[in-house]
């Protein structure tokens, strides 16, 4: 007869073996992102102190520059729209992937404002871009920019916040807040399922039918989970509000813009970002949820040029 001690360990090493082939089942990250995997990746790269970063630019070498930051996990193709809409207008466009997303290295870092901030200067300075420039933020892209425009007033001409994170209550993320468990929860059961969420974001998915097809892609590199996650726990701490009061403190112009049927940062969240920012243009945008720049591009457009044109 096998002793009590010998069955417990082997039902251990049984629920081990369980959970890691669980995990190598349901995580999608199967490559390292690098060189090679990047040939052929329109647009360029650069080496920050944190990685490489991958970054588009459009619109003539002599044009003011717009920099359009995009959101938690849709890398900068969430622009497209918008970037071609400006390059046509004369203006110079300047798009990158944050780390962690896209083409953009996924450095095993804790992903902090700090690092988003960092990100940004650096990929500025890079580009020898000495004017300030005029910001757009996407859902956590308003916290990215904002951060830095609070950080950076004088590098900052405006700044464009379209369903920007808000709000001062922290962020419940129960179990997935536990360093080991937390971990294999997120990689398990949220990230093989991140393609399919971005739905959500459409009032109408269904006039998006390739958007799933393609965030896929980034997936597969190991480290995406782990930047996404990381994000997630450094953004639960902070309070909104009090970024976006030390954007009103350096005078920025700000437009603000929102999706009335938004679900993912709910409209009435508008209400927060415009105590924190009194002098706030704001349009609420009819027929689109989270991503009026894609339901609503014509709209949105148009309200962006007329900010940006009447501030010279």
């Amino acid at each position: 007869m096998r002793k009590p001690g010998t069955i417990a360990a082997g039902i251990i090493v049984l629920v081990i073996a369980a959970a890691a082939c669980f995990y190598y089942v349901r995580n999608p990250e199967r490559q390292t992102l690098d060189a090679a995997a990047r040939t052929g990746v329109p647009g360029k790269f650069v080496a920050l102190h944190d990685g490489v970063t991958h970054y588009l630019l459009d619109g003539p070498d002599t044009g003011r520059a717009v920099v359009l930051v995009h959101g938690f996990s849709v890398p900068a193709y969430i622009w497209d729209s918008t970037a071609s809409f400006l390059a046509a207008q004369g203006y110079r466009v300047v798009r990158y992937d944050e780390y962690g997303r896209g083409w953009s290295d996924r450095p095993n870092i804790d992903y902090t404002a700090d690092l988003y901030d960092r990100q940004l200067g650096e990929l500025l300075d890079s580009l020898r871009i000495q004017q300030p420039v005029d910001l757009a933020g996407v859902s956590m892209g308003g916290w990215v920019t904002a951060t830095f425009a609070g950080r950076h007033p004088s590098r900052v001409h405006s700044l464009i916040l379209v369903d920007p994170v808000a709000g001062t209550a922290s962020r419940d993320l129960g179990a997935m807040s536990y360093p080991l468990i937390g971990s294999y929860l997120w990689q398990t059961t949220a990230v093989p399922k991140m393609a399919e969420g971005q739905a959500s974001d459409f009032l109408h998915p269904e006039h998006f039918p390739d958007w799933a097809d393609r965030y896929r892609p980034q997936m597969r590199f190991k480290g995406f989970g782990h930047a996404l996650l990381s994000t997630r726990r450094a953004e639960a701490g902070v309070a909104m509000d009090s970024v976006y009061r030390a954007v009103a403190r350096g005078g920025v112009p700000v437009l603000l813009l929102w999706g009335t049927s938004d679900q993912t940062v709910p409209f009435a969240r508008n209400a927060s970002v415009r105590a924190a920012i009194p002098s706030a243009e704001f349009h609420p945008i009819d027929g689109a949820a989270h991503l009026p720049i894609l339901e609503r591009a014509a709209r949105t457009d148009s309200l962006v040029l007329q900010f940006l044109k009447a501030r010279g």
